[in-house]
C-alpha cells in the first residue's frame, strides 16, 4: 500500500519538521505568536497549492473542492487580526506531473492529524480563534484522510511510488527549510 511506503519513505523528514513545528508551537504565548506562527503555512500551503493545481482536479481527487486550503489560513489570520500581505514567498518542490503532485498533497492533507492536538493546546492558552484550519474536517477528519488515501491506491501505480516519495520528502524537507528566519 502506497500509504506505507509514503509514511516510511519520508518519515526521516516528516521529523525533521514536526520537531520545528512543535518548537515553535511551544513558544507560542499569545495571539500575535499564533498569527505569527500561521503566516508560515499559509506562505507555504498558499505556493503549493499553486505549483500543484495543473496536476490535482477533480478527475484525480473528486473532494478536492472541499479540502481544506490556504484560504482557511489566511481567514485564521484575519480572525487573530492580522494580514496576509508581506509574505515571503518559500521555495517548493518542483512538481511537473499528478504523481509529484499527489505527494506534495499527501503533506498538505497529512498536516490535518495533529491539528486537534493543536487546537487543544491552544486552548489551553486561551487561543480559540483562528483555528479552523488545524480543526481539520472535524469528526470527519479521518474518513476524508481515508479517501485521500484511496486516491493515491487507486492512482499511483507501484512504479511511479518512488515520485511520490521523493516528493514528500522534498515537500516537508521545503516547508522545515520555509521556517529559517531570514
Amino acid at each position: 500500500m502506497i500509504q506505507d511506503v509514503l509514511r516510511n519513505g519520508s518519515a526521516a523528514a516528516h521529523q525533521q519538521l514536526e520537531k520545528i513545528v512543535v518548537t515553535r508551537l511551544k513558544a507560542i504565548k499569545s495571539k500575535e505568536d499564533y498569527a505569527a506562527l500561521l503566516k508560515y503555512f499559509y506562505a507555504f500551503f498558499s505556493r503549493l497549492e499553486e505549483v500543484i493545481a495543473p496536476y490535482m482536479n477533480e478527475d484525480i481527487l473528486p473532494d478536492k473542492a472541499q479540502r481544506r486550503n490556504s484560504g482557511f489560513l489566511a481567514n485564521d489570520m484575519v480572525s487573530l487580526g492580522q494580514t496576509v500581505t508581506e509574505i515571503s514567498v518559500p521555495d517548493v518542490p518542483e512538481i511537473t506531473n499528478v504523481y509529484q503532485a499527489l505527494g506534495a498533497f499527501y503533506v498538505m492533507e497529512g498536516s490535518i492529524m495533529g491539528g486537534s492536538i493543536i487546537v487543544q493546546m491552544l486552548a489551553k492558552l486561551g487561543i480559540t480563534d483562528g483555528v479552523s484550519f488545524f480543526s481539520g474536517y472535524g469528526p470527519e477528519t479521518g474518513s476524508i484522510w481515508g479517501r485521500f488515501i484511496e486516491v493515491l491506491n487507486k492512482t499511483v501505480p507501484v512504479s511511479e511510488q518512488y515520485q511520490v516519495v521523493e516528493t514528500a520528502t522534498d515537500t516537508f524537507h521545503c516547508f522545515a527549510l520555509s521556517f529559517d528566519d531570514k
